[in-house]
């Protein structure tokens, strides 16, 4: 691992408005280092706060207080101060995101989908398709390439969208129940895929999940309880 620290929270608050206008709140004052080449797993049951925090660390959405900072190649990236429209350059140039469900756009083929983010960051078309074409051969799925989400298992579709998340070769990797729409077959499948590839890159990785199976394979683990970390 590491001594870099690559995203730090501090003092996090995070509330959400319900149905009945009142502010629910979900994070309360979460601190947070994590350092390049980390692979930590935030454990916890529904509702503590997981995905929030996922959320939050990849700039998706922000703290109602608190700060996160990155500190990418270029110097420390404040969320909370950088123009908007800079912030998500940020976040698709280093950040990748792997979900519970694969959020594959249905109207475009496996390859289509994994191509999309580096043609988002300028990439020309010729160099997005060979890198979306290795990518999809490394996690094993290169014949499948033309097919639609539709057209694909669910544990391919992981396999597609963790191609996707890796073809800017982001600084850092946000898992979010990267397993839980998936038979036990596919997710070890999965599994062994991130650990895999994580070895093989050095990916800081950030998984968020209530399996003890999937907080294992990570190197550190992080205990959510009530909207705070109480193990870090």
């Amino acid at each position: 691992m590491s001594t870099n620290i690559l995203i730090e929270a501090k003092d996090i608050i995070k509330s959400y408005k319900n149905k009945f206008d009142k502010f629910t709140p979900v994070l309360k004052g979460i601190n947070l280092k994590v350092f390049r080449g980390d692979f930590i797993s935030i454990v916890g049951p529904s509702g503590v706060g997981k995905s929030t925090l996922l959320h939050l660390l990849g700039s998706l959405d922000l703290p109602d207080s608190g700060s996160i900072e990155f500190h990418s190649q270029n110097g420390i990236i404040d969320y909370q101060k950088i123009d908007p429209n800079d912030l998500a350059k940020h976040r698709n140039k280093s950040i990748g995101f792997v979900f519970q469900f694969s959020h594959l756009l249905p109207e475009f083929t496996a390859i289509e989908n994994v191509m999309l983010p580096a043609l988002l960051y300028d990439e020309n078309f010729k160099n997005a398709r060979k890198k979306a074409e290795e990518l999809l051969d490394i996690v094993g799925i290169l014949e499948r390439k033309d097919h639609k989400p539709s057209q694909l298992s669910g544990g391919e579709q992981q396999r597609v969208a963790i191609a996707r998340a890796l073809i800017n070769k982001p600084d850092l990797i946000l898992a979010d129940e990267p397993t839980g729409n998936l038979d036990s077959d596919n997710a070890k499948i999965v599994l062994n895929l991130i650990q895999n590839l994580r070895k093989e890159n050095n990916l800081t990785f950030i998984i968020a999940t209530h399996s003890a199976d999937v907080a294992g394979i990570a190197d550190k683990k992080m205990l959510m309880k009530d909207g705070i970390i109480i193990n870090n």
